[in-house]
């Protein structure tokens, strides 16, 4: 059985230690990054934008997986893209358009993702399943990081799941939010083959690359 990926959310690092950070989780194991990218009105906050990927591609060769939770994204993919984005994620619920918006991520020859909030059903990914290359479902609302992770959202991965394995398509399942070594397993158990984790491994208490292994313990040993 396929290991369960951890990436790493940037979101939760130490901004004037940046690039020492992401060098101890390459050398943990990562080999992908997520960089959280809020507009303060999809989501009541602001991160980073363009600058932060396209300084990120320049500094390190790992897949920068980056998570737009902003309102129309389709206007910013050429701008990602171009910076050196390997993954683009877009909500569901933030674009009219969901088919053209991924067919223009992938036309820029970069994977698109489609992300769901809690409350969002998984039925309204049905018409783009196939379209997507990875399906990111929050476990917690989107904005804010360390926030506890949401129990109800585990049904909702196995029907997802359920779901993908149904249609035989290959489409992973990507869930952020509130993992940690304590929910890791679980989600790997509902369906779940990347886990996001911030808190889990920049602020854990302990060395940023024994977190990382902990946590990628934690999601796979069950």
């Amino acid at each position: 059985m396929k290991q369960a990926q951890i990436i790493p959310s940037i979101l939760s690092a130490d901004f004037a230690r940046l690039g020492e950070q992401i060098e101890e989780v390459v050398a943990a194991g990562a080999t992908a990054v997520q960089v959280d990218v809020m507009d303060g009105h999809f989501v009541p906050n602001l991160s980073m934008g363009v600058p932060v990927v396209a300084s990120l591609r320049q500094s390190v060769d790992i897949t920068l997986d980056v998570h737009l939770m902003i309102d129309q994204p389709e206007r910013f993919i050429d701008a990602f893209a171009d910076a050196g984005a390997d993954v683009l994620t877009v909500h569901f619920e933030a674009t009219r358009h969901l088919e053209g918006t991924l067919e223009h991520i992938r036309s820029r020859g970069v994977r698109c993702g489609v992300a769901i909030n809690p409350a969002t059903p998984i039925a309204f990914l049905d018409e783009v399943l196939a379209q997507m290359d990875q399906a990111l479902v929050m476990t917690i609302n989107p904005g804010f990081a360390g926030q506890a992770f949401l129990p109800a959202t585990l049904s909702k991965i196995q029907r997802l799941r359920d779901e993908i394995e149904r249609r035989e398509l290959r489409v992973p399942i990507q869930v952020d939010g509130g993992i940690n070594v304590t929910t890791a397993g679980k989600v790997v158990s509902a369906g779940a083959e990347q886990l996001v984790a911030g808190s889990a491994v920049f602020r854990a208490g302990v060395p940023i690359g024994q977190a990382f292994r902990e946590l990628e313990r934690a999601a796979n040993d069950g």
